[in-house]
């Protein structure tokens, strides 16, 4: 069968791309695919092309905002990314990939897709020796390279506490609520892939009754230019297309008629007869909104790049912030430290997981470890840390160690969110320029405090956070004034190591 020749940028409605993609990993992915006798038509190469499109630091340019995939039924969602997985299993050894729906029955039906597409012949032989499971709550392919697909539905709580994920494959994104991302996406934070972890989310435009808007923000900001680092493929009709003219069912389905014949188009829609479901699912239309609305940042990503300073004149005066998640696996710690001018400079020093890691040298370090070393080389005002953060743990062994701990309530770190927010302006916030810094500032949002109008970050909110948690930590710890405890003999000064 010939396969269409059109390419992605004349199959998608609309088509964002990360700015700095140099290279990318699909070619050599794809020669693995063609090896075992896989095929894309022009536009799924061009999508995998800028799914793992990388930067010049030879990570996945989608790895912080993801791949999201915006598709009606029938293209070939399940043939495309099942296959790009495949064929990442099979290249890359170890890859440790997830595949979750909303629904148990999608998620089972996916399943049965894949293991058709890897009992073929030439796929087969490079799956493991009882390698495919399909006991309930355990599906999974794994191949003999050690790389592995585990499928799961979320309304069953597949894939809580799960960590060092490669890919993460949201299917049903319209039924994506913000709790089922802070329960997920934090296990790629220690993805040991070398190009970085990816995100991957397919859905259709939500229903009204959907819990739609994780997956309808991310469209928003992907079309209104406010992502670094998303892609964004969407494949849909012009609003006003008949939902019955024929003529106009290549526009929505790149796979018609030479893979998706009419007569399926035909059942689908006998089976779809409500026009506005039709629209939705068959079309992959969006609901209209009004083109003059935008996202409200709390801090407009543009002011914040603006402040970007690469040599700041710095004194010797300097605080830390330490944030864990609220599911307790990410930890960041950052660094404020006094400019000549009186300003604030403001950099990550780490941002991993919250768990000790074993080191090249077979050692275990963890946050504690890192904030003592830099408590001892850099002697700052004080280690800040917010009594609600999951980082509060970190409060015993810290002043066992000797340094000087600053816990902030409620008041303080409404103070300290208000200073970032209110200092930027003036001048008086500069920082490293961290992607993951601004990425981080992009997703941050508020909760209120008490009833006097007082705010803070929201820990809750639909992206980790600890970035922005962790640089208004430090800011406030500028200012602090606290006694240092009495060392425990156990730590000793050791030069700080990047990780």
């Amino acid at each position: 069968m010939t396969g269409s020749t059109r390419r992605l940028s004349e199959v998608a409605r609309h088509l964002v791309i990360p700015a700095g993609i140099v290279t990318s990993q699909f070619p050599r992915v794809y020669r693995r695919l063609q090896e075992v006798g896989v095929a894309f038509d022009e536009w799924q190469q061009g999508f995998g092309r800028i799914a793992l499109g990388c930067r010049e630091s030879g990570k996945y340019a989608a790895s912080i905002g993801g791949v999201v995939a915006a598709w009606p039924r029938q293209v070939g969602k399940t043939y495309t990314v099942g296959n790009l997985l495949i064929g990442m299993c099979l290249e890359f050894p170890g890859l440790r990939v997830i595949w979750t729906s909303h629904h148990g029955r999608t998620t089972t039906n996916t399943f049965r897709s894949m293991q058709g597409m890897v009992r073929s012949k030439d796929v087969f032989p490079h799956i493991a020796v009882n390698g495919i499971r399909t006991a309930n709550g355990e599906q999974e392919i794994r191949f003999t390279n050690g790389s592995i697909i585990m499928f799961g539905a979320r309304e069953q709580g597949f894939g809580r506490g799960m960590d060092a994920i490669d890919v993460e494959v949201f299917d049903e994104a319209q039924i994506l609520g913000l709790k089922a991302l802070e329960d997920m996406v934090p296990a790629t934070n220690a993805a040991k892939h070398e190009h970085g972890g990816l995100v991957i989310f397919l859905g259709t435009p939500p229903r009204p009754t959907d819990d739609g808007e994780a997956f309808t923000m991310k469209r928003k900001k992907a079309l209104d230019g406010k992502t670094l680092h998303q892609v964004y493929v969407e494949i849909s009709a012009e609003p006003d297309t008949d939902p019955d003219d024929e003529s106009k069912f290549h526009t929505f389905n790149p796979s018609y008629p030479h893979r998706t014949p009419l007569e399926s188009m035909l059942r689908m829609r006998e089976n779809i007869p409500d026009d506005d479901s039709w629209r939705r699912e068959a079309m992959g239309i969006w609901p209209i909104v009004d083109p003059t609305e935008t996202i409200e940042y709390v801090i407009k990503p543009d002011d914040w790049s603006k402040r970007a300073d690469a040599n700041p004149n710095l004194r010797n005066d300097s605080g830390i912030g330490m944030d864990v998640s609220p599911d307790g696996r990410t930890c960041t710690i950052a660094a404020a430290t006094f400019r000549e001018d009186g300003g604030a400079h403001l950099e990550l020093i780490y941002h991993g997981s919250s768990s000790r890691v074993r080191q090249d040298d077979g050692t275990l370090r963890g946050p504690v470890d890192m904030a003592v070393a830099i408590w001892l080389k850099q002697k700052p005002r004080a280690v800040v840390i917010d009594r609600q953060s999951p980082a509060f743990m970190f409060v015993p062994d810290l002043e066992a160690a000797g340094v000087s701990v600053l816990v902030t309530n409620g008041p303080q770190l409404a103070q300290a969110c208000s200073a970032i927010v209110n200092e930027l302006p003036d001048g008086l916030i500069s920082h490293t320029g961290d992607k993951i810094m601004l990425d981080a500032i992009e997703s941050a949002s508020t909760r209120t405090i008490g009833t006097g109008g007082a705010w803070a970050w929201d820990r809750r909110g639909e992206f980790v956070i600890t970035p922005v948690m962790a640089i208004t930590l430090a800011r406030f710890g500028l200012w602090a004034e606290v006694e240092a405890p009495q060392p425990d003999s156990t730590y000793e000064e050791t030069d700080f190591i990047m990780l």
